[in-house]
């Protein structure tokens, strides 16, 4: 059971009837041919600019920034955006593009910055008139974010940022970067400081990275004296670490805060990775010996997934249970490992039952269920790396949260 199947106040209903109403009858209407599968996947202006359109305008309905106060452009309800969420599932409608700055850029600058950069960086976050993205990794410096080498000098009420940041989704159409860089390098954590750098201005490059699906959502980007107001920094010089870690907490889901999230959107060509679908290509791939259904070696493993995706949905139900949610990082940390090695796990089994056709691509006429299961196994290495590795999260609930001792 869902939170949004919890008792709610009359309000909270009340806020409920709203969206769906408003969401039948207000139709996004038809996209534009050729529409990604995702947010960081956006690599076309009319693909950013028609997802855009929709944002601002669930947003002036009231459907976006529903728990952030009035003043910073949200709605001012409480426990309100899970269902404005739901609902928007629900009715199938597209996913919002501005994934940075929804769900990381907006919960760090409420909680970090001062009252002048809420008023002035909120609003358009909500509306999605500005697009944000996230200059964290580095090459030397992915899954070790403390080892963060770009530097920023301070200059009078200025600071000169010189390096280079890698993985930077959304780069190509985004506004503004949530920042870390190197402020003294005598403390490696203590010297970082978090700041929101201006995408638009001089000394900034943006370079497109091409993935083994073929998008390029991804990017890197260099800085060459990039010069920004001592203002765009969050918090104080020194704290970018925990002021990280807010961040971060929001990328993983493990906080309090509920934010506007990515509306789930089918992958590949209108099909879903789930068991259900995989049972349906079991009864449809043919091995040597028949169907992949019969084979009993393909059987157990789908049961062992069919187990896993049970065991999610409990998972899932038990997170909205607050008595049951013995430490705040615990629940949404297993949920990020969970989903993201099930996804994989997934279509790597519909990849060896569908043999030799695994290989046929999104598009070509003889592909299984329209090239999703490699489209979905190729795409979801993204996903057990972004927000920290399988690793890191194992590492952290292993020392944070059942505190054991440090593997290193």
């Amino acid at each position: 059971m869902s939170q949004a199947q919890a008792a709610f106040s009359p309000e909270q209903e009340d806020f409920r009837t709203y969206c769906r109403q408003w969401l039948l009858d207000n139709p996004v209407g038809p996209a534009p041919a050729g529409m990604p599968s995702g947010p960081l996947e956006i690599t076309q202006s009319e693909h950013m600019a028609h997802l855009q359109r929709w944002q601002k305008k669930a947003w002036e309905a009231g459907l976006i920034g529903c728990d952030y106060p009035v003043e910073y452009g949200g709605q001012g309800r409480q426990h309100c955006q899970e269902i404005a969420n739901e609902e928007m599932s629900r009715a199938g409608f597209p996913f919002l593009p501005n994934i940075v700055g929804l769900g990381m850029a907006a919960p760090t600058i409420l909680h970090h910055a001062s009252e002048e950069l809420k008023r002035e960086l909120l609003p358009p976050i909500f509306s999605g008139e500005e697009i944000w993205c996230q200059g964290f990794s580095e090459p030397g410096a992915g899954s070790d974010l403390a080892n963060v080498q770009a530097t920023a000098e301070r200059k009078g009420d200025k600071w000169i940022i010189n390096g280079h940041k890698v993985w930077t989704s959304l780069a190509h159409f985004s506004r503004w970067m949530i920042l870390l860089a190197r402020t003294d390098r005598s403390d490696k954590y203590k010297g970082l400081t978090y700041f929101v750098a201006p995408m638009f201005a001089d000394g900034i490059t943006i370079s497109p990275l091409v993935k083994i699906t073929g998008e390029s959502g991804f990017n890197e980007v260099f800085f060459e004296n990039l010069e920004i107001d001592d203002r765009y920094r969050l918090d104080e010089v020194g704290t970018g670490w925990q002021v990280a870690m807010t961040t971060l907490l929001h990328e993983r889901g493990a906080s309090g805060l509920r934010t506007p999230e990515v509306i789930p959107q089918d992958q590949g060509d209108g099909g879903t990775v789930d068991a259900r679908s995989l049972i349906e290509l079991a009864r449809t791939a043919q091995g040597d010996g028949g169907p992949a259904a019969q084979d009993p070696i393909y059987r157990d493993r789908l049961m062992q997934l069919l187990i896993r995706e049970r065991a999610k949905s409990a998972h899932e139900r038990r997170a909205q249970v607050p008595a049951l949610q013995d430490h705040p990082q615990r629940l949404a940390l297993q949920n990020k490992l969970l989903n993201s090695e099930l996804v994989q796990d997934s279509a790597a089994l519909a990849l060896d039952m569908t043999g030799s056709t695994s290989t046929l691509a999104q598009g070509d006429a003889n592909a299984p269920d329209g090239g999703l299961w490699p489209y979905a196994y190729m795409n979801s290495f993204g996903a057990t790396i972004a927000a920290g590795t399988s690793e890191i999260q194992r590492n952290i609930l292993g020392e944070r949260v059942l505190g054991l001792p440090r593997s290193k």
